[in-house]
């Protein structure tokens, strides 16, 4: 068995526990740890332990040199050497003092504390490791100590049953203290195994001499059923320090009733050891980061646990994806193969693994060789479905790591073995069905996103929330996807004078007729629609794209499951789109599927099966794909998704200075409660608008981009905040998110409205 890493994987029944852990335990302060005493530093302050030698101290100093002696002895024979110290002086000195000798015992009296007490255990020694939870390096160094002690020691063991206590070993017939170890310095735990000499053996790691000293203390039990019921004991100190570590002094305190969940999430990663086991990779001390071996499997585990707020429950994992760098696009997060998912043994954490193959083409980066004064940064993500909130959620993590030699031996200072990220998670309660509440995600936001955003506010991309706003598919937001029927019908003379400049058109497609503008500011005929599209958009000739796109439909993609996931959320109160396996639905996850071949840099973005499924409702696929490739590539819609989202951020900027032109008492307003464009914009941007609102305003939309351009986007928003100015005056921040995300698109189903809206968009002059 691996050693785990966190406090969440301790099983919680003792028959099955054979190694623990916890590494948060440095996180618990002990008063008086740190404390100076007359000793200026010595052993035994260090380890909290008082020796009065007294008369015998020349002795026992003669013992120790023999004691060093033997230690070089154990060096020169390959075996890490014994610890020499006082606490090794002072166990022997215990062994030699007659029983219940009165005033001649240096131990103080065991301290009074909420614990478990376990007799009949006898005490094999202690040694140094450098591998402190390694289960591997923990067995090994068992077998040593029991084949190797010639003096042991009958001890009884005091587990204390609060993560403030003290493990302390007893003598077991005066009941006096030998030693003590607080239960924060205590790393790792583990049993021999069945069938070996050491079934009936069990050891502990601790920290020693402020983390830069690790030891292992290895006992055997006279009864060795009772190897696990101390396990367990040790199982459920661990499990109340982890519960009672303060959290992060930005994440205040929530209520019961607050809107925000607060999560933890902790990264591990697992390297194959050659000897059929799976142990994690240690994190570099001074750079806090992984240190991967080249060439090697892995294993990524998320642990995911709720530490605020009322118990959420986590229905399934459907992604754990991962990429090379930081701050990357969701085009270039590649899935991982799922071994498992569910709820560790002490049910406190819900636990992810997938299988990690590091010389697959995506993380070449992260398969070579680092130089030593670089790290590279790699990012996580796992996507989980909450019982209770109504869209996926996704926790992301970002991490440094390095490549090294699969040859290189790891010896160096190193902290824990995961990476923890807190998470915010604000939801708003929608409705209530009996007894079941249903959540709507405002905003997930995680504690390395808000010291950033505090920092420097424009360097934050725009929230997890935009994103997952644009895709829920309930309540609100299923009559908002897909609705507003569309007529075909249309005036005599309109359609007349479409007719006469169509055929102008068709003898030189190169030049665009004189009075297609303003045809087009009123809004091409719906009957016409697919033929103009494909002409404003250059498509008239595209055989080739044609071509290429029944080759890439036969193609794989890397992002299958997202466009797969996506499919289902796109226009689902369409009839065309509504029925699950339907041609609709085909024919949108191929086109979906084929350009995130196609386009390799960029792949499948969120939101883009919206705009897919507007072509397909007017032409064939083949066709609805060349005007995808052109609405990209050459109206630059792609760029918005480039180097982490820098173009988009720059068209907030924008929109928030022609804000400042055009309505300043709004921009002014948006100031006071620190509403950002990012914050309601985001989708309008990835989307061309085509997801929330009604499809006669969709279409109007896609003429005007069509035929002006990218900047019409700028118009349109502009016409949103200016028609809604006197309704977002009056609003808090909240309230504004809200109007943004409900009543808004509420507001266009009206088509007078919506047609009053793109009047206005077309009348402004945008420079």
């Amino acid at each position: 068995m691996d050693d785990k890493a966190s406090v969440g994987k301790i099983s919680v029944s003792s028959d099955s526990v054979s190694t623990l852990n916890s590494e948060d335990f440095v996180l618990v302060s002990r008063q008086g740890d740190e404390t100076p005493s007359t000793n200026n530093g010595s052993d035994d302050e260090k380890t909290g332990l008082k020796v009065k030698l007294h008369n015998l101290r020349f002795f026992y100093l003669a013992l120790l040199r023999s004691l060093q002696n033997l230690a070089l002895l154990w060096t020169h024979r390959g075996f890490i050497p014994l610890q020499t110290n006082q606490e090794g002086l002072k166990l022997l000195y215990h062994l030699l003092q007659p029983p219940n000798s009165e005033g001649s015992s240096p131990f103080t009296p065991a301290a009074d504390e909420d614990s478990v007490v376990f007799s009949k255990l006898t005490y094999l020694g202690c040694a140094s490791v450098n591998a402190p939870r390694s289960e591997v390096e923990a067995l090994r160094m068992m077998s040593i100590l029991r084949s190797q002690c010639q003096i042991s020691l009958d001890v009884t063991l005091s587990v204390p049953n609060v993560s403030e206590g003290t493990v302390r070993l007893l003598d077991p017939q005066t009941n006096t203290e030998i030693a003590n170890y607080p239960i924060y310095k205590i790393l790792f735990c583990v049993r021999g195994h069945d069938g070996t000499p050491e079934s009936d053996c069990f050891a502990f790691t601790e920290s020693h001499y402020n983390a830069e000293l690790f030891r292992i203390h290895v006992f055997r039990c006279e009864i060795q059923e009772a190897v696990s019921r101390i396990l367990y004991s040790f199982a459920t100190a661990f499990r109340r320090s982890a519960k009672q570590t303060p959290l992060s002094a930005s994440a205040a305190p929530q209520t019961p009733d607050s809107d925000i969940f607060t999560f933890s999430v902790s990264l591990e990663i697992k390297e194959d050891d050659g000897k059929g086991y799976f142990s994690a990779v240690p994190k570099e001390k001074d750079r806090q980061c992984f240190k991967l071996r080249q060439g090697t499997d892995k294993k990524i585990v998320i642990y995911v646990q709720q530490t605020t707020n009322k118990e959420l429950a986590i229905e399934r994992c459907f992604g754990l994806l991962l990429s090379p760098g930081k701050d990357v696009r969701n085009s270039d997060m590649h899935l991982l193969d799922l071994e498992s998912m569910g709820k560790s043994s002490d049910g406190k954490s819900y636990v992810i693994t997938g299988s990690w193959n590091p010389k697959s083409l995506p993380f070449q980066v992260v398969n070579e060789e680092t130089p030593k004064d670089k790290v590279l940064f790699m990012t996580t993500a796992v996507d989980l479905v909450i019982t209770e909130v109504q869209e996926p959620v996704r926790f992301l993590i970002e991490t440094k790591v390095r490549v090294c030699s699969p040859n290189e031996r790891l010896f160096w200072p190193f902290s824990k073995r995961s990476t923890t990220e807190n998470f915010f998670l604000k939801l708003k309660q929608e409705r209530k069905n009996n007894t079941d509440t249903l959540y709507e995600v405002v905003c997930l936001e995680s504690e390395s996103e808000r010291e950033r955003r505090k920092t420097c506010p424009e360097a934050v991309k725009p929230p997890v929330s935009e994103f997952n706003d644009t895709f829920s598919s309930r309540d609100e937001k299923l009559n908002c996807y897909g609705f507003g029927d569309v007529s075909k019908e249309c005036a005599g003379k309109i359609l007349e004078t479409w007719g006469e400049l169509l055929s102008k058109w068709h003898l030189n497609l190169s030049v665009r007729p004189k009075q297609l503008s303003s045809l087009v500011r009123s809004g091409v005929p719906e009957a016409l629609r697919g033929e103009v599209w494909q002409l404003l958009a250059g498509c008239h000739n595209n055989d080739h794209l044609v071509e290429k796109y029944r080759i890439l439909i036969t193609k794989e993609s890397p992002q299958d499951s997202a466009i797969t996931r996506d499919i289902n959320r796109t226009f689902p109160a369409h009839d065309y789109f509504k029925d699950t396996g339907g041609d609709g639905q085909d024919s949108l996850y191929k086109i979906c599927k084929a350009y995130s071949v196609y386009d390799e840099e960029i792949g499948y973005c969120q939101g883009q099966s919206f705009l897919a499924a507007v072509l397909l409702l007017h032409m064939p696929e083949e066709q609805a794909f060349s005007v995808l490739v052109k609405i990209m590539f050459d109206y630059g819609l792609r760029e918005l998704f480039k180097q982490n989202f820098e173009d988009l951020h720059c068209k907030f900027y924008q929109l928030e200075r022609l804000m400042q032109e055009y309505i300043p008492d709004l921009y002014n307003h948006f100031l006071d409660i620190s509403l950002e464009a990012h914050m309601y914009a985001s989708q309008w941007f990835l989307t061309l608008f085509t997801a929330k609102f009604p499809l006669y305003m969709v279409f109007h939309i896609i003429d005007l981009l069509l035929c002006e351009g990218i900047s019409v986007i700028f118009n349109v928003a502009l016409g949103l905040l200016k028609t809604s100015k006197d309704d977002l005056l009056l609003t808090d921040f909240e309230g504004a998110l809200k109007f943004f995300r409900v009543q808004l698109p509420k507001r266009y189903r009206s088509e007078e409205n919506a047609k009053k809206l793109m009047e206005l968009a077309c009348s402004m002059k945008v420079e």
